[in-house]
């Protein structure tokens, strides 16, 4: 598949999540494109029915570009653990479901990002204290034209997992995930550190490379 160029003006950005919507803004603010959120649009999330990381993005970006006839992009991330076969995975949003007794002891429904750390190490613990705790953050982003072109870019970061949870700067598994050569957690890090280091930076960087 040929690469395609991305003109300047308005892009579509494929979340609800807040915190990746800052950061993937930030990455495009070089690049005069306008970012939009569909979760500012009210457009609903699609079901993500993928079983890769690249199948879900495409999914989400192709179900922005329809609703809004703009090129959209989309990221699917997630945390994989090696101890644990690559889990959470594909399903690492979905470790921060509250279940009913959950939701209802935490006042409502929703992700409890603290929940889903929490099963992580939880797991982890069960191997005992010689636990591998090796593991590393993807991100797959999808980008969608409304002709049905699109372009795929991955990107990874390997880190170790610490507990309990360090920081306050970061979102998802951020306090819990050390990147390699750091000392310091993701949260405790901030954002300038991920913008440069992280999973979805990597991609981004080939994302630049193939399209602006």
């Amino acid at each position: 598949m040929t690469t395609r160029k991305l003109t300047a003006g308005r892009l579509i950005i494929a979340t609800h999540n807040r915190g990746k919507l800052a950061e993937i803004s930030a990455l495009l603010t070089p690049y005069d494109m306008t970012a939009q959120a569909v979760g500012d649009l009210g457009l609903p999330e699609p079901e993500e029915t993928g079983s890769s990381f690249a199948e879900n993005a495409l999914i989400k970006a192709r179900a922005a570009c329809d609703a809004t006839g703009a090129p959209a992009l989309a990221d699917d991330s997630g945390l994989c653990v090696r101890a644990l076969n690559g889990a959470p995975g594909v399903w690492t949003a979905d470790w921060a479901e509250r279940n009913v007794i959950e939701a209802d002891a935490l006042g409502g429904p929703g992700r409890d990002w603290y929940l889903a750390m929490g099963k992580v190490e939880g797991k982890l613990a069960e191997q005992g204290p010689g636990a591998d705790r090796s593991a590393y953050f993807i991100s797959t982003l999808a980008l969608v034209w409304p002709d049905g072109h699109h372009e795929l870019f991955e990107g990874r970061a390997p880190g170790t997992l610490t507990w309990p949870p360090r920081g306050a700067m970061g979102f998802g598994y951020d306090p819990v995930f050390v990147p390699n050569g750091e000392t310091q957690t993701y949260a405790e890090l901030g954002p300038d550190y991920k913008m440069q280091h992280d999973h979805r930076a990597n991609a981004f960087q080939k994302l630049v490379a193939a399209v602006f």
